[in-house]
């Protein structure tokens, strides 16, 4: 087994998620993710195999560690030989979950978003929110940004580092503008009001996989079509899904599966589309295999 350095790229990994959905990958056939509660937080365990591989990622959630100065999330990724359960190679789970989120939503957007869309707004100043800012604009050709964040210095800092757009912070009423947002948060309650979404707007909403938690409200459930991994998941984990359902905003028959999307049975229909996304082992595999034969030589 070695440990691998090499970090994946936005768009190897796009194309790989994608190659693998088109490629009958059964996101269904996941295993719940472990979620194990501890006193500083939560520690993560999620497994998956698919195409000759099999692999875990092991990840911690410490919700204080951002005022010491550490990582929110810390893990690894452990990538086994399908056949042998060999160990392969170890790789940053930091590294792969950032990457593998943001392209999943590249994935979908690239889906559901309009050709043209160039105005993208993005909540929070994370390693998430730089990583869908990258993965977007590998699908769409965004021109403009606007930067909602909680910290006005880390707003700004965060829209001075992409000098090539027209990037600037903004508030949340930006999304009566906006083309594409991407919710990259830990906030508990919704970010913006639905109500101001333009009607061909896409928004991706990545930040939690909490069913307490959300970061769209009841309005633009109701108003979107609705993308998910896979409804089962949704259910269980995506706070933005669970409350509109608990509410009568959605109903289950409207989720759509992203593999259906990609796979061109499903569509968009009219208004905002909403894809929410909570992070799946699949996502973690076909990304850390991905890399692992790229660093070797050997292609996707």
């Amino acid at each position: 087994m070695k440990l691998l350095d090499a970090e994946p790229t936005v768009d190897l990994a796009i194309d790989a998620l994608r190659a693998a959905l088109l490629g009958g990958l059964d996101p269904d056939a996941d295993p719940a993710r472990s979620v194990v509660g501890v006193p500083a937080g939560q520690l993560l365990l999620m497994p998956a195999s698919w195409a000759g591989f099999t692999g875990v990622k092991v990840a911690s959630v410490a919700p204080g560690n951002p005022a010491r100065g550490l990582p929110r999330i810390q893990g690894h990724y452990l990538l086994l030989d399908g056949a042998t359960l060999s160990p392969l190679a170890l790789l940053d789970g930091v590294a792969i979950t950032s990457v593998r989120t943001a392209a999943v939503s590249a994935v979908a957007a690239g889906a559901l978003a309009e050709p043209d869309a160039s105005r993208l707004v993005v909540f929070g100043t994370g390693p998430q929110a730089h990583s869908h800012v990258a993965a977007l604009r590998a699908v769409r050709p965004v021109r403009e940004l606007v930067v909602v964040g909680r910290d006005p210095a880390r707003t700004q800092d965060f829209a001075d580092k992409y000098g090539e757009l027209s990037a600037r912070a903004g508030t949340p009423a930006d999304v009566a503008d906006a083309d594409l947002v991407a919710c990259c948060t830990t906030a508990r309650t919704p970010l913006f009001d639905g109500a101001l979404l333009p009607e061909h707007a896409t928004v991706v909403a990545v930040g939690s996989h909490e069913p307490d938690a959300r970061e769209v409200d009841d309005t633009t459930a109701r108003r979107a079509t609705v993308v998910v991994e896979t409804t089962a998941a949704a259910l269980r984990e995506a706070g933005d899904v669970v409350q509109a359902v608990r509410s009568g905003a959605l109903a289950e028959p409207d989720l759509v599966p992203l593999a259906e999307l990609v796979r061109g049975r499903a569509h968009a229909t009219g208004g905002p589309r909403l894809f929410k996304s909570v992070g799946m082992a699949w996502e973690d595999l076909v990304v850390a295999a991905a890399t692992y034969q790229a660093a070797l030589g050997e292609g996707s």
